[in-house]
């Protein structure tokens, strides 16, 4: 059985918009996944609510970085397959000001932290693959419109910056806005809909990349 990663932020976790609740383990895209290939591989949920690809966010009490959280979790559940990498929402949110070009690097970095690590000689390096949210959209949400409003055509930018890093890193890449949108009701998390539809999208893509 193959062992995949599924490293990424709240979407990922599978947050509920406008609600401190998850959705349930059967749609959450990691899981979605998982069912697609049929038992042969597992997923691995390492979803953290506002996780960013490398930046602090110094309005939170649990780190956030993602450059901190990846070589831990590498370690934690070796052997693995497949890393796939799904972040850059929280990077252009209001505590860190970046743009999708900055979130592209910070990519990169956990990248070439994931080739670079140190793995078990035994067992072949993971492939990579990263994907982009689905950009932000427009919400009548007075909070999520102040947190994140202002970066919804940064967001609409993130597909171009994280193909062009995964083409040159040689990793795998796949625009998550051709299966799934997020949902109006905060703007920038997923429905039950839309998170199974990226794990269902997926299905294929990583049968070809892991041959399976």
């Amino acid at each position: 059985m193959k062992n995949i990663l599924a490293f990424g932020d709240s979407l990922t976790w599978g947050a509920v918009a406008l609600k401190s609740l998850r959705h349930p383990f059967d749609v959450r895209w990691p899981n979605v996944l998982a069912a697609g290939l049929g038992g042969k591989a597992r997923v691995i949920e390492e979803g953290l609510n506002g996780r960013t690809t490398v930046f602090p966010d110094p309005t939170e009490d649990v780190e956030r970085n993602g450059a901190v959280a990846l070589p831990m979790l590498l370690k934690t559940h070796e052997p693995l397959d497949l890393i796939i990498i799904m972040l850059g929402t929280n990077d252009i949110k209001y505590a860190n000001r970046c743009r999708a070009f900055d979130a592209s690097m910070g990519m990169s970095r956990l990248i070439g932290l994931a080739k670079r690590f140190p793995y078990n000689e035994n067992y072949a390096s993971p492939k990579i693959l990263i994907m982009n949210p689905p950009h932000l959209v427009k919400t009548d949400d007075e909070w999520f419109n102040d947190l994140w409003g202002h970066a919804i055509e940064e967001s609409k930018l993130l597909p171009k910056h994280y193909a062009r890093v995964a083409q040159e890193e040689g990793v795998h890449f796949f625009d998550t806005n051709a299966v799934a949108k997020c949902d109006p009701t905060d703007g920038g998390h997923l429905d039950s809909a839309n998170t199974a539809a990226i794990g269902m999208g997926l299905v294929p893509v990583v049968k070809k990349i892991l041959e399976i």
